[in-house]
């Protein structure tokens, strides 16, 4: 039995995050430096001191969360040392897949950096060219909630996007549809509907401009064998060869992530205790909602590192 690391997405972001970290960890400040020069532009600034509206545009907000998860990663590991956890598999949900890879030594931080920033790219312009939604719907099941979409779609793109925990699957699609899942949600049996504050149909056929566009980066990209499991969102099992990683990477822009299997996976294959790696605690939540007796410890700040090093773990 072990540890798993799991690792945040695109909504984690917030002004401010990990700065503390970077104030008081040479191994994390070395790293928002290293990402600084290699884009061009200074996104740890954005990142500290924002505004909001820079830092949750697409293209800025997927390197960030990258940049952070990276950074409190390296400076775990630079404070502890040897003591430092060991997982035994890892997850990331959706962008944060590819900040599990670079964990796991798959991909060196320069070129996870240069695959997360396009990517980011290319489905903020994805999204503008066929502008959508995401809603998260509360209190169905999967069956349930492909009725909705087929009741709601009326011709148009809607499907489920993200399974994140029982009770809640977030569906994607067009900007219409997902209006109307949104209103009809409580006649197909749900507790409630929140539209999300995103810029687009994330994990969607929408996304498929995106994804032919990530196709062609991706095949100039040399994965290494990962050190340990990383877990494919989208079959929520074990990555394989370099060329089924391109190819679960790019099936995850169209196609919903399986977040709750991933997890219940890792649970029943010798993972006891979790961390998550990355800004905010998205994934703790959504963590004790699939199994409540499930132990994560957060690494996001310089105080939650501190209290780790102390010996305050799951």
């Amino acid at each position: 039995m072990g540890a798993g690391f799991l690792f945040p997405g695109q909504g984690a972001q917030q002004v401010g995050m990990m700065a503390d970290l970077a104030r008081v960890s040479p191994a994390a400040e070395a790293l928002f430096a290293a990402a600084d020069r290699q884009l061009g532009f200074e996104l740890s600034r954005i990142i500290f001191e924002g505004p909001d509206r820079r830092l949750n545009a697409t293209d800025v907000s997927q390197p960030a969360i990258f940049v952070c998860s990276a950074a409190a990663l390296a400076a775990m590991e630079a404070v502890l040392g040897s003591a430092a956890p060991r997982p035994v598999m890892a997850a990331g949900l959706s962008l944060g897949e590819y900040t599990a890879l670079y964990a796991a030594g798959a991909l060196d931080f320069g070129a996870a950096l240069d695959l997360v920033a396009k990517r980011g790219r290319y489905m903020q312009e994805a999204a503008e060219a066929a502008p959508g939604g995401m809603v998260s719907i509360l209190g169905l099941d999967e069956p349930q909630v492909r009725a909705l979409c087929d009741a709601a779609a009326d011709g148009e793109v809607l499907a489920p996007a993200n399974f994140n925990c029982p009770g809640q699957i977030v569906l994607s699609g067009s900007a219409g549809a997902c209006d109307r899942a949104e209103r009809m949600a409580k006649d197909f049996g749900a507790r409630g509907a929140v539209r999300l504050k995103v810029a687009g149909a994330f994990h969607s056929p929408l996304m498929a401009p995106a994804a032919e566009r990530l196709a062609r980066v991706l095949e100039e990209v040399e994965f290494r064998p990962p050190r340990w499991p990383v877990i494919a969102n989208v079959d929520a099992r074990p990555h394989g060869s370099a060329e089924t990683i391109k190819q679960k990477l790019l099936a995850q822009l169209t196609r919903p992530v399986r977040w709750a299997e991933s997890v219940k996976y890792m649970l029943d294959n010798a993972v006891e205790s979790f961390y998550e790696i990355g800004p905010a605690k998205v994934l703790t939540g959504l963590l004790r909602r699939i199994d409540r007796r499930a132990r994560c410890t957060s690494i996001n700040s310089a105080d939650a590192l501190a209290k780790l090093a102390g010996g305050a773990g799951p």
